[in-house]
């Protein structure tokens, strides 16, 4: 009747019916199959006599049965026994052997039952005593002082499976000789030799006359005599598997605090829940969450009637390559309505369950592959348990038993929804976080230039990464915008703290910034009123609103850099508020970092911006960036700028090149904050593309500059725009000479459109107006603003400026359009 061990777990408890009989020949097939057996297992005769009765045991016989077997003596022993429904039992059997005519041993198998033997009516205290020991719960067992056995009661005859006559003189070695059996021979010697007591726990084992593990106290004690000398020893062995299995699953309940939620990532976490249920106490872990959780939405409720449509996140087995698994890490997973699993997410209550219960059968239809695995791999127990937090359901995690023996019981479903509570709620943190930042993210993006512009005065690359997976988005910036007179105004910035609110002020700091270049501020001016914004957001917008006379809170806070290139003057003013330094590299491929003045951070209000100069031949390229780039921890500041200006003297001509050698040199891995790059290559406007003209305090100068004007324009072959440009100068220079001061100049730029600029020394501004139908003037400037594309005006040093462009014509050698 021997077989390979299966490693199921078998329900205690059923009660055997008083007909139970089996007859099995020699060959181990069933010969007899009565009533009770059937009652008891679910098999009618016609489906188990002729069939060897290895099918139905769920495990090995014990050690001692099998000896006994082989000797043909009687035996009795727990055996497992799988049911028709797939469930398992143990019934405690006694083998009688049966000899037939030909001298053949079959056996004859009946329900057995502990006994006790009756004492006398008048029973003495050493009767009593007797009694006691024989009928004590516990295995108990004497051995001599050469720790050979002597006598046992009847509980240690079952659990070693063998009668006190087959132990008798014969040390535990010699009975069983198996570990950890070994260990504790070695200590019954000790105390033998010793005469002290030795406890010890041990880790579950099965012993010779059990089919399941147990875990054992173990108390050696010395037996005495009088005079002290040692006799032999007691052991006395108590059952301690429950509180084994208790603190086995605090111990996963820790591992489970510990392990899970150590990051914010939503598969991360999902993995993580995984590893601690298979480690722990199943044989496989899946866990399945709804799609919308996956991509950090809100989960809607599930719906009763309805397939509940789950991803597959994360799975793991004890076995290499999850062979159980149907359903790729990854993919689809469909629990039809009714099915535990869908129950689970519906009502929010964990279940587990048996082979061969009738609840597995929808979930098991939906894939046909389920069915086989449960077969092949005698999955015999399954739990499901959903994962809810702050009451929303967010997936279920279901775990199979099939190597460990032991079915999954109420304790089980208690700790496996205690790790899924704790799992669920980092779940949901990530799913939140994952929003979050997604929409931190679109937002930052959206209100990031989604490509720069083609400007005449440079060249230009950059390069935006946002923080790593692990840390929320930043508020860095950067903007690249075009000025008049063919200048650009180059704009990196960092927002104080992280997320959806830093990137809304990031926005709005950006459009605040464009608006005030428009205005052609000067760099420090510039930071000085975006200052001044700064400090009325933290007074709005901090977490409480504070008056003026408190002051700011600096939770709103910023840094930034702002540089302005004249290409016709080949020069840079540039201004920085807190912000990291930039670095320049000239064409003869030096590298300096530029000692600009430093200038508080936005916000702090009451210090004031300063801007410097700095000439700039044409090929120097200017990097601008943020402290994401050359910060990172356990790295000082001037390390990364070491290492920054060491990349920037790539050889490489190619700007987008540059940009990948100083990301691979310097950022930090992983970055800590999120890292803007902006490189500019400069390229001036000579004196071919450039006229200027000094014009005298005369209403005569005005048809003169028309000429001057003309005869450029022909020199340029831009002739298409004589009309509109004599129209431009005639209304400029005529409005420069009736509200200006002396000098006046003509200056005329073909860049990547025609800018025609008039100024002097007067700092009044004009403005448009709507001339009314008797008026002499006023119409001026509504004309050049019909004519021009743009126009406008900026304050100098000396003065004023004011500025038409048109676009140029296409198929012009400046032309943006041209073929």
């Amino acid at each position: 009747m021997d077989n390979e061990p299966d490693t199921t777990r078998e329900a205690e408890g059923p009660a055997v019916p008083d007909d139970f009989a089996v007859v099995v020949d020699v060959r181990g097939v069933v010969l007899v199959w009565s009533d009770g057996a059937r009652r008891l297992l679910g098999y009618t005769p016609e489906e188990v006599v002729g069939r060897p009765a290895a099918h139905l045991r769920t495990a090995r016989l014990p050690t001692a049965t099998r000896r006994h077997l082989a000797a043909r003596e009687p035996w009795t022993s727990d055996v497992g026994l799988r049911k028709r429904d797939g469930d398992r039992v143990i019934v405690r059997l006694r083998g009688t052997p049966l000899l037939d005519g030909r001298g053949r041993t079959h056996w004859v198998l009946t329900p057995a039952a502990v006994t006790y033997s009756a004492g006398p009516t008048d029973t003495g205290p050493a009767e009593l005593w007797d009694i006691t020991l024989a009928q004590l719960p516990l295995p108990v067992a004497i051995y001599d002082s050469e720790a050979r056995f002597v006598t046992c009661n009847q509980v240690m005859s079952q659990a070693m499976g063998l009668n006190p006559d087959e132990m008798r003189g014969r040390t535990l070695w010699e009975i069983y000789p198996a570990p950890p059996l070994d260990e504790i021979d070695r200590l019954q010697h000790e105390v033998a030799r010793t005469g002290e007591m030795i406890y010890r726990e041990e880790q579950p084992f099965r012993a010779s006359g059990e089919v399941r593990d147990h875990a054992w106290s173990l108390f050696l004690s010395p037996l005495k005599d009088r005079a002290g000398s040692v006799l032999g020893l007691s052991a006395v062995v108590i059952d301690i598997t429950e509180q084994y299995w208790a603190r086995r699953r605090l111990a996963v309940l820790n591992d489970a605090s510990v392990r899970i939620g150590s990051t914010l990532d939503v598969t991360r976490t999902a993995e993580e829940l995984a590893d601690v249920a298979v480690t722990g106490f199943a044989d496989f872990a899946a866990v399945d969450l709804l799609e919308s959780v996956v991509q950090g939405h809100e989960p809607q409720p599930v719906p009763p009637d309805a397939p509940v449509v789950c991803r597959r996140t994360a799975q793991r087995s004890v076995l290499k390559g999850v062979p159980e698994s149907v359903v790729a890490t990854g993919d689809i997973d469909i629990h039809p309505p009714g099915s535990p699993a869908a129950e689970a997410l519906i009502t929010g209550r964990g279940s587990y369950h048996s082979a061969g219960d009738p609840l597995l059968r929808e979930w098991l239809a939906a894939s046909p592959g389920r069915i086989d695995n449960m077969r092949r791999f005698k999955i015999h127990s399954v739990l499901m348990v959903p994962l809810r937090a702050r009451g929303i359901t967010l997936g279920v995690m279901l775990l199979l038993r099939h190597r460990t023996e032991d079915a999954f019981s109420e304790d089980d479903l208690v700790l496996a929804e205690e790790i899924a509570a704790r799992a669920a709620v980092s779940i949901d943190n990530a799913r939140r976080y994952t929003r979050e930042r997604h929409t931190a993210i679109t937002l930052q993006r959206s209100l990031l230039p989604e490509r720069l512009p083609e400007v005449e005065s440079a060249d230009l690359a950059y390069r935006y990464l946002p923080a790593g997976p692990g840390d929320e988005i930043g508020g860095d910036w950067f903007d690249v915008i075009s000025l008049s007179g063919g200048r650009v105004a180059l704009v990196v910035g960092d927002v104080v703290g992280h997320g959806v609110h830093a990137s809304a002020t990031m926005g709005r700091l950006r459009s605040a910034v464009r608006t005030l270049a428009d205005a052609d501020f000067t760099p420090d001016e510039l930071l000085t009123r975006l200052d001044d914004l700064v400090i009325r957001l933290d007074r709005e917008e901090g977490p409480e609103a504070r008056s003026a006379a408190e002051g700011a809170s600096g939770e709103v806070g910023a840094t930034c850099l702002y540089a302005v290139y004249d290409p016709v003057a080949g020069c840079c003013d540039l201004a920085r508020a807190g912000h990291p330094p930039p670095v320049l590299m000239r064409p003869d491929g030096t590298v300096e970092v530029l000692e600009l003045p430093p200038g508080p951070p936005l916000g702090l209000g009451g210090l004031p911006f300063e801007a410097a100069r700095i000439d700039m031949a044409e090929g120097s390229t200017l990097a601008l960036y943020t402290d994401g780039l050359i910060e990172a921890p356990g790295r000082d500041v001037d390390v990364g700028l070491d290492l920054l200006t060491e990349a920037l003297r790539h050889p490489a001509a190619d700007l987008e090149e540059i940009c990948d050698e100083v990301l691979r040199k310097v950022r930090p891995d992983p970055p800590a904050d999120d890292i803007v790059l902006l490189l500019a290559r400069t390229a001036t406007l000579g004196a071919d593309r450039v006229s200027t003209w000094e014009l005298p305090l005369d209403p005569a100068a005005v048809g003169g500059a028309r000429r001057m004007a003309a005869e450029q324009l022909d020199a340029w072959g831009l002739a298409d725009l004589d009309f509109a440009t004599e129209l431009i100068v005639s209304e400029l220079v005529t409005n420069a000479m009736r509200y200006g001061n002396a000098p006046i100049h003509l200056r005329l730029i073909r860049a990547d459109a025609l800018i025609c600029e008039v100024s002097d020394s007067s700092s009044a501004a004009p403005h448009l107006r709507r001339a009314r139908v008797f008026d002499e003037g006023g119409r001026g400037l509504l004309l050049v603003a019909q004519v021009a594309e743009r126009w406008g005006s900026r304050q100098t040093s000396a003065g004023k400026t004011i500025w038409a462009e048109q676009p140029l014509p296409d198929g012009s050698p400046d032309s943006p359009h041209r073929a």
